[in-house]
């Protein structure tokens, strides 16, 4: 009886703990299901249509779902104290706590803020839903979209009419246009005007560190740029630096480090193919003296690569007659491009701190680049800081500065350049000359010494340690300073509600030092070492008296903004040069009368200019559907002569905001619709200062027993001695442009975008004209030139693809334009001398057609020219006879081959976001242009690159055959170098991760980033394979690709 109650003790004790644990199991999953929940319910818009796919998560987690066709949704797994997100493409994201809330019904507001989004117009700002000219934002988050040393390069394919060219040389800048170019004779570079302030320094943007750019608002129409006057004809670039935001002091890092290497799209020939074709160049030159290049004797090499001047180069040829017979292969090829180049590595770091009350904001800023070149000698360091502030005391005023501050030193490297070019303006750098020594040279004799000239050529330099031997150092320093005071009116008297006046002042001070020293030893020199040192400063500064008026009234609101500017540019430069230095290590630090017993050179020289300028300008909105914009400004400049100084700039615009009318009311799908039209004058600075002068050209007279020194008015024979007649009716060249737009922005904000259409016309352009030389002058300028052009600009936006969790995103900028010359210095007559053609665009190729090559079956049309005086061989280049008259003539046969300024311009970017990765991929491309690449000259004495080109085997070939000559050859081998310029690249790669804001708060950070980008991975397509388009220097064939990691971290 006893065991049996033990075990029933026993049992009802296991059965109770049983119990238990399926009583606590269940409790914890009531616990569970009260702590995670499931919610339902409906989106819809402020009509109370249902919104389809709209996004609706759990804030910081990945926990999320769309809503279906009806808009409804149901989200599990929702914890009690969670907060639902809810965002769709148009709409403000809305936020939710899910406590107690089992049922949504969420009404998602319109997002206006791409509408009433603030923009930089010039002198003040507007919403840019009532801006009336054509205009073009670039947001931080744009331009530090990929790592770049400079402002320009962060531009390029983001702006639509905005062309920029690359330049790959530490420090260098490339070029930029907007809207094409206009004159002949002036500068096309736009205006630069950071915080307010104008530019007129030497340099533009490209000293202000990318990550202290808060954005670039470019004004393209005559109608935005008409408020700066006489410098506003080529577009105007606004630059608004980052100021402190009210909040918490916040700290900010961000840090790439990219490793690049330069590639070349032009492969030099090796030694074996070098040698086969300069042997087909001594037979073409000579064939009863020298044999066929496929049937060579070893004798004959010996006298064609200079066997008796360097015999370490003739032993490499002698190796591929090492068996008795030639074999090309057996004969090494020196590489030198490898002797020059480097890995380049680029490292930028910038760290900021921003924060502020609503007093007092403030913003700093220091930034570092060093960025180390692709070849040997070329480098670049930059320092930068920046400090803005910004006081708020009282209502009625505000004041507050920026000051950028850039301190820089370049290493420019070697400006060598291949030698036995025919062709100039060819990029000149060390990599350019190592392409000029013979692949089968050796660099060194048997005894470790530099060989100065391998292959023997006295003409053909070594490259080897031109960097010890060759530098150019260019430091700068600039500062850059905006300083406004404001008082508003309206808030110490109500009555004057509306009215501000406000004080603008920005200084501009430039230093810049260039020291440059070329050893005997350089490639650029012979014989002697040569060091110059220069000095230049330029200091401006601007002033600007603000009154600005705004006022409701009704339906009728009004703007009104009164300027009056003075501007005064200082410009001091000096430098002197000399030979046989005693002391190289000196270099350019020792040009004193102890050490030097003469100057080389010397100069020095002073410019002065000022600029008074009053302006108005007139805003006018009614009911928030009909925009008017009106402007005028005067601008009066020193450099012109009495009773030309001044020139008055109009320009108005409409606007007319179609999404506001009651006929499109219940369109739902459009969200944005704007026309735009516009008229405007502008002017361009062509005018130098003392142009209006007159000048005199200094002489000695043989007149007794010495020279005795005098004054003419004009002689060409003199050092600058062909001096222009000083003409006092000179003026600005002025362009008036017209301009129709279209802003849009439909389905959500899935699509938009802006369509520009303009046509403009400069006259007055500054041109030089030939004179009769009765009074001692032969020539003169006038403004008497007349250009125009027309053109489209598209930016497109897309969201093709949301769902909750992936986002594929693509923005389009694309431009297409023509321009041509109207009229010239002689009216309606070509100016042949300078390529300028009535009609024509305002750069060309003019020259003699190509019809290819002369082929053996073509012997009884050769024999017609050269009966004429022509000496046309099968396997020449064949000009084309436009006449017909069997003779080759630069009067009656040279054409317009083509235009040299591409027609279209393109940049895309697709963007895919999934979770919390992102990555972008950017194209880039330039189309129907056509670029004289300067053919291939073959002269047989010089290094060549790998070519198709025609000999006894090969006589289908692309290019003209080979014929050695130190300065002839084939006299027309340039017209088979006019090609197609057109090309598509993939500019750069990116894929970032940004971790999720739970970890981030964790670490005690408010944001982190991590990414690797790829710079220049390839090109897509290109109608000249051995060029490198996308580049400032002509005819450049080399680029760098590399990789980029960078870091941005908030604290």
């Amino acid at each position: 009886m006893r065991s049996r109650k033990k075990e029933g003790v026993y049992f009802m004790s296991i059965l109770k703990r049983q119990v238990l644990f399926v009583l606590f199991a269940f409790a914890a999953t009531l616990c569970a299901f009260a702590q995670n929940k499931t919610i339902t319910g409906l989106v819809v818009d402020g009509n109370g249509e249902s919104i389809i796919g709209a996004s609706v998560l759990v804030k910081g987690t990945t926990n999320g779902i769309i809503t279906d066709i009806d808009g409804k949704f149901t989200l599990n797994d929702v914890p009690e104290a969670g907060v639902i997100q809810i965002s769709y493409i148009g709409y403000k994201t809305q936020e939710i706590s899910a406590k107690n809330k089992a049922n949504l019904k969420v009404v998602l507001v319109e997002d206006n803020e791409m509408l009433d989004e603030v923009v930089v117009v010039g002198y003040g700002v507007q919403k840019k839903s009532d801006v009336t000219g054509a205009m073009i934002r670039v947001g931080s988050e744009e331009l530090n979209s990929r790592p770049v040393a400079n402002a320009f390069e962060a531009m390029q394919g983001k702006a639509a009419g905005v062309d920029i060219v690359s330049n790959e040389r530490p420090g260098e800048v490339g070029t930029i246009n907007v809207r094409g170019v206009r004159s002949l004779s002036a500068s096309n570079t736009p205006l630069y005007v950071v915080d307010g302030i104008p530019l007129m320094s030497n340099s533009g943007i490209e000293t202000l560190n990318p990550q202290d750019i808060e954005s670039i608002d470019v004004l393209k129409d005559a109608s935005a740029t008409a408020i700066y006057g006489s410098r506003g004809a080529n577009g105007v670039i606004l630059v608004t630096t980052k100021s402190g935001k009210e909040g918490k002091m916040s700290l900010n890092y961000s840090g790439t480090v990219t490793i690049e290497n330069l590639q070349d799209y032009s492969e030099m020939m090796n030694s074996a193919e070098y040698i086969d074709w300069r042997r087909w160049a001594y037979y073409y030159k000579e064939p009863n003296k020298y044999p066929r290049g496929d049937q060579p004797t070893k004798d004959s090499d010996y006298l064609i690569f200079n066997g008796a001047k360097d015999p370490y180069a003739w032993r490499n040829i002698e190796k591929g007659w090492a068996g008795g017979s030639w074999n090309g292969a057996a004969v090494p090829t020196t590489d030198w491009a490898d002797m020059v180049t480097q890995t380049g590595i680029t490292h930028e770091h910038t760290l900021s701190a921003s924060g502020g009350s609503e007093k007092v904001k403030g913003y700093a800023s220091i930034g570092y680049l060093n960025n180390e070149g692709t070849v040997k000698g070329q480098s670049y360091t930059r320092y930068t800081a920046k400090v803005s502030l910004d006081m708020d005391p009282t209502k009625w005023f505000k004041m507050g500065l920026n000051i950028n501050g850039t301190f820089s030193n370049q290493q420019y490297g070697s400006s060598a350049q291949a030698v036995g070019q025919m062709v100039k303006d060819r990029p000149s750098n060390l990599y350019a000359a190592s392409t000029s020594l013979y692949p089968y040279a050796v660099p060194y004799d048997d005894e470790g010494n530099r060989i100065d000239y391998p292959g023997g050529d006295d003409k053909v330099k070594t490259i080897v340690d031109e960097w010890n031997y060759s530098e150019n150092e260019r430091r700068m320093f600039r500062a850059i300073g905006s300083l406004y005071a404001q008082l508003d009116l309206g808030e110490i008297y109500s009555p004057l509600k509306g009215l501000r006046y406000r004080f603008n002042f920005g200084p501009d001070f430039r230093y810049y030092r260039n020291g440059s020293f070329q050893d005997a030893k350089s490639v650029s020199r012979e014989g002697t070492n040569r060091a110059k040192l220069s000095n230049s400063s330029d200091f401006s500064w601007t002033l600007d008296n603000l009154i600005y008026y705004d006022r409701e009234i009704g339906k009728h609101s009004f703007g009104v903004t009164l300027l009056q500017s003075a501007t005064k540019y200082r410009y001091e430069e000096s430098s002197m040069a000399a030979i046989n230095i005693p002391l190289p290590s000196a270099k350019w630090n020792a040009l004193s009368k102890k050490n030097i017993s003469a100057l080389d050179d010397w100069s020095s020289g002073l410019t002065e200019k000022q600029l008074l300028s009053y302006m108005f300008r007139l805003n006018y909105d009614y009911n928030n559907k009909y925009l008017l914009t009106v402007s005028g400004r005067w601008d009066g400049a020193s450099q012109l002569a009495q009773g030309n100084k001044w020139a008055f700039f109009p320009s108005a615009a409409l606007g007319w905001r179609l999404d506001q009318e009651g006929f499109l009311q219940d369109i739902s799908w459009i969200n944005q619709l704007k026309l735009r039209v516009g008229v405007g004058v502008t002017g361009n600075s062509a005018i130098d200062p003392y142009q209006t002068k007159g000048a005199v050209v200094p002489v000695y007279y043989p007149f007794g027993a010495s020279p005795t020194p005098g004054f003419v008015a004009s002689e060409s024979i003199a050092k600058d001695g062909n001096v222009a007649m000083a003409n006092k009716d000179l003026t600005w060249e002025k362009t008036t442009q017209y301009n129709i737009g279209v802003d849009y922005s439909v389905l959500n904000g899935r699509i938009s975008g802006v369509l520009d259409f303009y046509t403009s016309r400069t006259t007055d352009l500054l041109m030089e004209m030939t004179i009769p030389s009765l009074n001692g002058y032969t020539n003169t300028y006038a403004n008497v030139g007349k250009t125009s052009n027309i053109g489209i600009d598209l930016t497109l936006n897309t969201v093709n693809v949301k769902t909750r969790s992936f986002e594929w995103s693509t923005s389009i900028n694309a431009a297409w334009q023509k321009d041509k010359i109207d009229e010239l210095a002689n009216g309606k007559e070509d100016d042949i001398n300078n390529s300028w053609f009535i009609g024509q665009a305002l750069g060309v190729i003019y020259g003699y057609q190509s019809a290819g090559i002369w082929k053996e079956e073509d012997a009884a049309e050769m024999a017609k020219f050269n009966a004429k005086g022509h000496s046309f061989q099968a396997g020449m280049a064949r000009p084309v006879d436009q006449n017909g008259d069997y003779k080759i003539d630069p009067n009656d046969d040279r054409v317009v081959i083509g235009h040299t300024r591409p027609r279209w311009t393109f940049g895309m970017t697709n963007t895919f976001s999934y979770k919390n990765f992102d990555l972008s991929v950017m194209l880039y491309g330039r189309f129907d242009y056509m670029v004289d690449t300067g053919g291939e000259w073959q002269g047989g004495r010089y290094t060549q690159r790998k070519i198709n080109y025609y000999n006894e085997n090969n006589k289908n070939a692309e290019y003209q055959k080979p014929i050695h000559d130190d300065g002839g050859g084939d006299p027309y081998y340039q017209i088979l170098g006019y090609k197609n310029g057109s090309f598509l690249k993939v500019r750069n790669i990116s894929l970032g991760y940004t971790f999720p804001q739970t970890l981030v708060k964790k670490w005690n950070l408010s944001n982190l980033k991590v990414y690797v980008q790829a710079k220049n991975p390839g090109r897509i397509f290109s109608n000249i394979d051995f060029l490198e388009l996308d580049a400032s220097q002509n005819l450049t064939s080399t680029w760098n690709r590399g990789f980029t990691i960078g870091l941005n971290v908030g604290f």
